[in-house]
């Protein structure tokens, strides 16, 4: 796969096509997209769960709303968090973190938070996430499962969640954008 056909710091955006109650109506954010495979989490699924349930010390630095997300269905045991990566002079990363992209970066939850919260904005805390092996979500975006759409810096960090997927297809300057109001159970239409 070239360079430039990985979608790394993209949102994949489950079409309705896509009714399977884990996926149903997500936004994924894409963390590693290489030719063994892809994983990212899902950012618009929060759980009525404080942070502080599993990573106490972090629970006072996460962005609002405070609660952990299932950011999907592998590895719910393991904790990821994602930061806001800001432009430093220099381009530095802050420390601790693994910048995926310009926007976004992966946070090790076993440093002191505060050897970190001073240089990221937004923090989220994931239990799990989206996996695919070698291929596999290339065949499901070209079976109409997904749609590869791009991603905000403040997307993966919405203080209204819940929303994301009817904002971001709002968004869209095509045709896509009338999919934002595609109802829920369409037998009641």
């Amino acid at each position: 796969m070239a360079d430039d056909e990985r979608w790394v710091g993209r949102l994949l955006v489950a079409t309705p096509r896509l009714e399977h109650p884990t996926f149903r109506r997500t936004v994924i954010l894409l963390l590693d997209h290489a030719d063994g495979g892809a994983f990212g989490v899902v950012v618009n699924r929060p759980l009525e769960v404080d942070v502080a349930a599993v990573l106490p010390a972090w629970q006072p630095w996460v962005s609002a709303p405070r609660y952990l997300f299932q950011g999907g269905p592998v590895g719910l045991d393991s904790a990821l968090g994602v930061v806001a990566v800001p432009s430093a002079p220099g381009g530095r990363t802050p420390v601790g973190v693994d910048r995926v992209v310009a926007s976004f970066g992966l946070l090790d939850l076993d440093l002191e938070p505060a050897d970190v919260v001073a240089q990221v904005p937004d923090l989220r805390i994931f239990a799990g996430y989206a996996g695919w092996s070698a291929g596999q979500l290339e065949e499901e975006v070209a079976e109409g499962s997904w749609w590869v759409l791009d991603a905000r810096p403040e997307d993966p960090f919405a203080a209204d969640p819940q929303e994301l997927w009817h904002r971001v297809l709002r968004r869209q300057p095509s045709d896509l954008a009338l999919y934002s109001t595609w109802p829920d159970d369409l037998t009641l239409n």
